[in-house]
This record gives structure tokens, C-alpha cells and sequence, in this order.
């Protein structure tokens, strides 16, 4: 049948405040402007992979269009607005070789400041083992702090946890690092055994 009457009028209440505040809690705190919250009511999930996004790659948005979609070409040189009167100079200087880990060092020049980092080189498929990451809007995931080995692991699929009961062990720099449960649920999956390496932000643990 034909709509006769405001199509918003059918739907429930909410309550915007509430509902900005808990979006707050989700991303850690972050400010909610209007715009975070009408593009989290009409498509939250979406909304929160954005913002997972943003926060893990920061305002790819001020990139040139052809940067976004492309890359950049060595001897290439962009600028980026970051803020009304913050730019950024940025020249790709040179790209190296793909190292076992499947990653390549990028040098470049930052407002003409020599700069190294290394990225993972997507065309190539890396020679060790890729974990997923967790994920930061999801409550959920219990992400590596840090580099390095696992020394031990101390619960099993399916077992219940408290707030802060000890999960595993990390060790790095010849230092073990203890990570404790920051909520109370029951062990999802475990992604991880003790053993292996793992990297800063890797998947580790799911609470459910």
C-alpha cells in the first residue's frame, strides 16, 4: 500500500543522546558530532567498519583521488589537507624489494623530511603465516598489545571468564607480558597457540 503519512512517523522512537553516548563507548570515547550519529542510525554497521578504517589508515579522505584509488608512482608528489591550514608535502621517493615477510620498505619525504616505513605489499603473497586482525569496535576481540612470541595460553574454547582472569602470556624483549580478561563471557575461539609469532593488533582471543 501507498504511503500516506511521513515515512519516519512509522518508525519507533530513539533516544539520541543514549544512543550518541553508547556510540561513544564503542569508539573509546571519541567525540559523536551530528554526522557520526545520523550515519550510525541509518547504517550502523557500515558506520563502525568506517571508523575502524579511519582509525587504523587515519583521513585517507584528504588524499588526492588518484592517490586513493592508484597509489602514488616513485618521484610523485602530493599534497594533503589535513586541517584548514595543516598540508602535507609528501614525494614517493623509491620502493624496495619484497622481504620474506612479504612486506616492502617506502621511502619518501614528509614537508621534505626523509621518512622510512614498511607496508605489506598486497601483490605478493606472504611467505608466513597472516593472522586476522581485531577488530576495534568489536568488544569482543582481544587484539596483541605488542610484537612477539606466546609464552602460554591459559583458558580453552568455550570456557567462562571473569574480569580479570588471565587469558595468555606474551613475551617480547626478553619480558613476559600477562593479558587479563577485561570482561566477563565465555572464550569464542582462540587464534592462537603458545609458540608462535604474532604481531602488534593480531586477532588472539574472541569473548563472546
Amino acid at each position: 500500500a501507498p504511503l500516506t503519512a511521513r515515512p519516519g512517523a512509522a518508525m519507533p522512537p530513539v533516544d539520541l543522546e543514549a544512543t550518541r553516548a553508547d556510540l561513544s563507548r564503542q569508539l573509546e570515547g571519541k567525540h559523536v558530532d551530528d554526522e557520526d550519529l545520523n550515519g550510525y542510525l541509518m547504517y550502523p554497521k557500515v558506520f563502525l567498519d568506517y571508523m575502524g578504517r579511519h582509525r587504523q589508515y587515519g583521513p585517507v579522505r584528504a588524499l588526492p583521488t588518484r592517490t586513493f584509488f592508484y597509489g602514488m608512482e616513485p618521484g610523485e608528489e602530493i599534497e594533503a589537507e589535513i586541517d584548514p591550514g595543516k598540508t602535507l608535502e609528501i614525494r614517493l621517493q623509491a620502493i624496495g624489494e619484497t622481504d620474506e615477510q612479504g612486506e616492502v620498505k617506502v621511502f619518501f619525504e614528509l614537508n621534505g623530511q626523509p621518512r622510512v616505513i614498511r607496508v605489506p605489499n598486497r601483490l605478493v603473497k606472504s611467505q608466513t603465516t597472516s593472522r586476522p586482525k581485531a577488530d576495534p569496535a568489536n568488544e569482543g576481540h582481544l587484539g596483541a598489545p605488542m610484537p612477539g612470541v606466546v609464552a602460554s595460553v591459559a583458558v580453552t574454547q568455550g570456557q567462562k571468564v571473569n574480569p580479570g582472569d588471565l587469558l595468555l602470556t606474551i613475551e617480547a624483549m626478553k619480558m613476559e607480558t600477562a593479558i587479563h580478561a577485561d570482561r566477563e563471557g565465555l572464550i569464542k575461539t582462540l587464534h592462537v597457540r603458545p609458540g608462535e609469532q604474532i604481531d602488534a593488533k593480531d586477532l588472539m582471543v574472541e569473548v563472546e
